[in-house]
Order: structure tokens, then C-alpha cells, then sequence
């Protein structure tokens, strides 16, 4: 996924819509330029693209020759868990130190995993780090999921000297799902 093949939908919504989207488009462009030190949160609902611009900033930062790190929360959290299995390759703290550490560190679906204590803490811990040590960051998050967020990471993502928040408001890529056709009634002639 790149820039160029995010597509700017011009045609399919409004006008103050594809101003709002360009307007996305140029901060998350400028992002990908010069990521150092600084979080950016992309907001919206599902479908609207959040995952493929933040996949285009990865892929534009690794071909900078940055090590870059995406991953989806909820895998984030099983590739942790399972470092807890016997004869695992590579050790919790390994792994944990790796996600902390890591050059951009893309999170990708923020709040759709599951919301256990040690799920929360972990992400808390991670985000913590990156927060004090000034590692950039971009997380992806629907409308939803930021209502129930862990309010310690809120308070870091509210932080506008470090974190820029960007709310995507454009109609979802998926569009509405078409609606169950009704069964066709038969009408029975009378002969």
C-alpha cells in the first residue's frame, strides 16, 4: 500500500469531504516525510482508509531505510502471549523490548482487542516508553474503540506537543452492505 494507490475518491463524495480527505492526505504525506519524535493518530470509522495510510507511511519510511514495525494490536498481544509457551524461539522480554524499540512503531486497529488488565497494561507499557523516549509512532483507531480507550493512553494521545490526531470523516471504501432481498411473492392465477 502507497500513497499513490490510496484513492482520493473525488468522485463518489462530497465536496467538503474530498477537502477534509486531501487535506488528510498532505498531513499524513508530510508525516511520512520526517516521522522523528512525533505520534500521529489516525481516527475514523471503519472503511475510511486508516490502515492503508498508515501502511503507506511504513512502506514510504522503510524505503528511507528505517526499520519499521506494523502490526495489528490484537497479533501484537498473541505474538507476546505465545513468547509464554514452552520451547519458544524468542524470549517475552526479547520480543517486548523489540516492539518498545523499534525505529516507527505502527499500531494498527488500537482498541479492537481484547480488554483484559494484562492486554491494557502491556499496551500502556509499550506506548509509555515510546512516549517518554520520543519514538514516532502512528496508530490507527476507530471513533469507538477511542471512546473506550484506556484513558492513561488517552491523556498521551491528547498530548499535542507530541501527537497530532486527525480525524478521517469521509463515508466508508466498503460502502453499506446491500440490503437482503425480499423473497418474491408469487401470485397464484385462479383458472
Amino acid at each position: 500500500m502507497t500513497f499513490s494507490t490510496f484513492s482520493s475518491r473525488r468522485d463518489e463524495i462530497d465536496p467538503k469531504q474530498a477537502a477534509g480527505l486531501r487535506k488528510v492526505i498532505r498531513a499524513v504525506e508530510a508525516y511520512a516525510e520526517s516521522p522523528m519524535g512525533l505520534w500521529l493518530v489516525l481516527r475514523g470509522s471503519f472503511g475510511v482508509g486508516k490502515t492503508h495510510l498508515a501502511a503507506a507511511i511504513a512502506n514510504k519510511v522503510k524505503r528511507s531505510g528505517l526499520t519499521v514495525l506494523f502490526v495489528v494490536v490484537s497479533d501484537l498481544l498473541d505474538h507476546l502471549r505465545a513468547t509464554f509457551q514452552p520451547g519458544s524461539p524468542v524470549s517475552y522480554d526479547q520480543r517486548f523490548n523489540r516492539v518498545r524499540r523499534a525505529r516507527l512503531l505502527v499500531l494498527d486497529d488500537l482498541g479492537a482487542q481484547s480488554t483484559t488488565p494484562w492486554a491494557q497494561e502491556k499496551l500502556f507499557q509499550i506506548l509509555n516508553h515510546r512516549y517518554l523516549a520520543g519514538f514516532p509512532t502512528v496508530i490507527t483507531i476507530s471513533n469507538r474503540s477511542w471512546e473506550l480507550l484506556d484513558e492513561r493512553l488517552k491523556s498521551r494521545l491528547h498530548d499535542r506537543t507530541v501527537c497530532s490526531l486527525i480525524d478521517i470523516d469521509v463515508p466508508s471504501y466498503r460502502g453499506t452492505p446491500p440490503r437482503p432481498k425480499r423473497p418474491r411473492r408469487t401470485t397464484r392465477r385462479r383458472v
